[in-house]
């Protein structure tokens, strides 16, 4: 049932793999159900929206309470290996990386700051692009060091979940989770900001090389590089080498043609 826990003989608590999905894990009490979430992959309005279903806030206007309380309905042992019904969201890797650099590095978020302290300080976070990101991934042992880039495998707590639901089709995970377990999913963007819904797409230039001050500017102004405008065909395929994992999991489990590159 569990994805890590027989991946070496130490006691379960010293296994780092299957404590660090454990750490990524809550219940939904009202259903006995398990959701395992992954930064970037919608996980501020679930958070939000499990956190107000089992009973602890009331509202959005008392989101920012998830911040801090991530582990708060972290299961038990036994509760995560009898729990109902267990579901994911997964997402597209170069949408997800896109939108790490865009809200992230181009917002100056504190996993920014952290970014640059890994590197040495030897990086200007307003000169950093979307390129220069990308290619420090393939350096050790940065694509795994913060949980925004994480391969979205090793966030996974079980071999098998009963819905594998995709953050490009969000509406399915809204109806589905009604359905099956009556939780009602509280959209969180205009708590968090983290999305480019509200601004204007720019598909006609590339990016790729654009520095994140640029992008911040335009994005004051309302405009926002689109996900595929950050990619050149050199970065394409170095993704697709550094998360393969990932892009066979999300093919295998949700629609391959929402992949952003085939």
């Amino acid at each position: 049932m569990f994805n890590f826990s027989a991946k070496n003989f130490n006691t379960l608590n010293q296994n780092g793999q299957h404590q660090f999905c454990m750490n990524y894990t809550m219940q939904v009490f009202n259903s006995n159900a398990v959701y395992s979430f992954i930064p970037k992959n919608g996980c501020s309005t679930l958070r939000l929206s499990v956190a107000i279903a089992n009973g602890c806030i009331s509202g959005i206007e008392q989101g920012n309470w998830i911040h801090q309380n991530n582990q708060t309905f972290k299961p038990t042992l036994k509760e995560a290996a009898t729990a109902q019904y267990k579901f994911v969201v997964l997402r597209c890797p170069f949408r997800r990386l896109a939108s790490v650099f865009l809200d992230k590095f181009v917002g100056k978020d504190l996993d920014a700051w952290w970014y640059r302290d890994l590197l040495k300080r030897e990086v200007n976070l307003d000169d950093l692009t979307f390129e220069q990101f990308v290619k420090s991934l393939a350096v050790p042992p940065m694509k795994g060091a913060n949980i925004h880039w994480k391969p979205q495998n090793l966030f996974l707590l079980y071999k098998e979940y009963d819905d594998y639901f995709a953050l490009e089709r969000f509406n399915k995970v809204i109806s589905t989770l009604k359905e099956k377990i009556n939780l009602d999913v509280i959209d969180a963007r205009s708590l968090t900001g983290h999305g480019t819904d509200k601004f204007e797409m720019l598909n006609g230039d590339n990016f790729s090389q654009t520095p994140a001050f640029d992008i911040a500017v335009l994005k004051r102004a309302g405009k926002c590089p689109s996900h595929k405008a950050l990619y050149t065909e050199e970065l394409v395929q170095l993704v697709k080498k550094l998360y393969a994992e990932d892009i066979v999991l999300y093919s295998k489990r949700c629609n391959k043609e929402d992949l952003l590159f085939s």
